[in-house]
């Protein structure tokens, strides 16, 4: 997992918001998929740091949370 702070224009990513969120609701999580890394950021703060995670560990961790 990598923390980054936005330094670069992130706009060429699509980001998906969780159907677990609501916009009510204070757990507003959004995810986007690049080469090599899968992105997560609070939809609440979409100017603040993300998750940064490779393919492998977005996997195990999907796998782990559907269990």
């Amino acid at each position: 997992m990598t923390i980054r702070p936005i330094a670069g224009d992130d706009s060429t990513l699509e980001w998906f918001k969780s159907s677990y969120s609501s916009n009510e609701g204070p757990d507003c999580v959004e995810v986007a998929v690049s080469t090599g890394a899968v992105h997560v950021r609070d939809s609440k703060d979409i100017t603040g740091p993300n998750l940064s995670f490779n393919a492998a560990s977005w996997a195990a961790f999907a796998a782990f949370a559907a269990e």
